[in-house]
């Protein structure tokens, strides 16, 4: 039985995963290995996934590494965010209606995120990668993003040999050897930072048209899978104590649910299906099965999902003043503050060191909370993998 780790997208709301993460490594043993032999992400998701499947080290002390990363990490070393930066990002996707719409030297984005390649390319060794898959650590490693040309959902993924591609309605898996190029392209979130090229096609942010986010995992081998969500949803209001709509919605109010439909939905519809084809199975008389349109025997795949117990919206609403000053002042025009109604589309960029630490903690309370259930998870899954060995 293989376990994968299954990580979002969202930005900066990928903080939230790394404190579920520390949780985890508490609750499991120090010494404990790699407890996920596969492992995908997506946008944000990716460079929390890189960083574990790139570690040499126990997973606890993996874990540690990408923390500090996080708890260190500022705006600067994301993206440029001077005001002739911002205009300047601005300038060229205006100056690009003079050129049907493409960008003259580089692909359009209103920021220009070339401090986060320096940090990624510093922090991330992609060369450990095979060293852990021949270690037995790691089964593999998948990153997913968008082909602007194809349309195609594109998962990159890296790992033992005998694992092949696939090909489903508008996505497929790519074998290959993972580098910084398929990191930056997952997380390149459209029209905020520029397209990336591998071989032929430009890509953007994997969560976009990833209408599947667990079929990854599974077309890797997975017969359990952990996810990690960043929605919020589990704090969903009462209908009848929703407060009175004072005004029409702003744009950011607009681009936030666009991105949340994006980074969120697909995940959570995904788990429903999942719940669903579950259900189908254990309903089936013993030694009885059933396939997929692909002719795959359909199974029982046990999950587990950790998602915020707080709105995150709220915690952005609050943080947001600690932006830089240009990239406020453009998000309070766009409405992106609390006021507006906007400050989900703000909460994908806020990469403030209050925001980072106040989604951390969350995480790791979270998951304490479910410890034992937890345990019961872990312990249920390293059981099946010994029957199955």
């Amino acid at each position: 039985m293989s376990r994968a780790l299954i990580l979002s997208g969202g930005g900066a709301r990928a903080a939230y995963q790394v404190g579920v993460l520390q949780a985890l490594a508490k609750i499991l043993p120090a010494n404990a290995t790699n407890p996920f032999p596969i492992i995908c992400g997506t946008s944000a998701g990716a460079i929390n996934a890189l960083a574990l499947a790139a570690h040499p080290g126990s997973f606890r002390e993996a874990v540690t590494t990408l923390g500090n990363i996080w708890d260190n990490l500022t705006v600067d070393q994301i993206y440029l965010h001077g005001w002739g930066d911002i205009f300047k990002g601005m300038g060229l996707i205006g100056m690009s209606l003079f050129n049907e719409g493409v960008g003259r030297r580089r692909p359009l984005s209103m920021l220009d995120n070339s401090p986060l390649w320096h940090l990624l390319g510093t922090a991330v060794r992609f060369e450990n990668i095979d060293k852990n898959i021949a270690k037995g650590k790691l089964r593999a490693v998948c990153v997913t993003a968008l082909g602007y040309s194809s349309g195609q959902s594109v998962s990159f993924f890296q790992g033992h040999e005998s694992l092949t591609g696939w090909e489903r309605h508008q996505r497929v898996g790519v074998p290959t050897r993972l580098k910084l190029e398929h990191l930056l392209a997952s997380s390149a979130i459209p029209t905020i930072f520029p397209a990336v090229r591998i071989n032929r096609e430009y890509f953007g942010d994997g969560a976009l048209r990833q209408l599947a986010p667990i079929s990854p995992a599974l077309n890797l081998g997975a017969d359990s899978v952990f996810v990690i969500g960043v929605s919020g949803n589990r704090e969903l209001e009462q209908p009848g104590r929703r407060r009175p709509v004072r005004h029409s919605p702003s744009m950011a109010q607009i681009v936030g649910q666009l991105f949340n439909s994006a980074f969120i939905d697909a995940l959570e519809v995904d788990l429903e299906h999942l719940e669903r084809v579950n259900k189908l199975v254990r309903s089936l008389p013993e030694g009885q099965g059933i396939t997929d349109a692909t002719g795959k025997q359909l199974r029982v795949v046990e999950d587990m999902v950790i998602s915020p117990s707080r709105a995150l919206d709220a915690i952005a609403g609050r943080n947001v003043r600690y932006l830089p000053k240009s990239l406020r002042f453009f998000l309070k025009a766009i409405g992106a503050t609390a006021k507006g109604g906007g400050a989900t589309a703000a909460s994908y960029l806020l990469f403030h060191n209050g925001f980072i630490r106040e989604l951390m903690e969350l995480g790791y309370q979270d998951t304490m909370w479910e410890a034992e259930r937890l345990e019961r998870f872990f312990a249920l899954s390293d059981a099946g993998r010994k029957v199955a060995s």
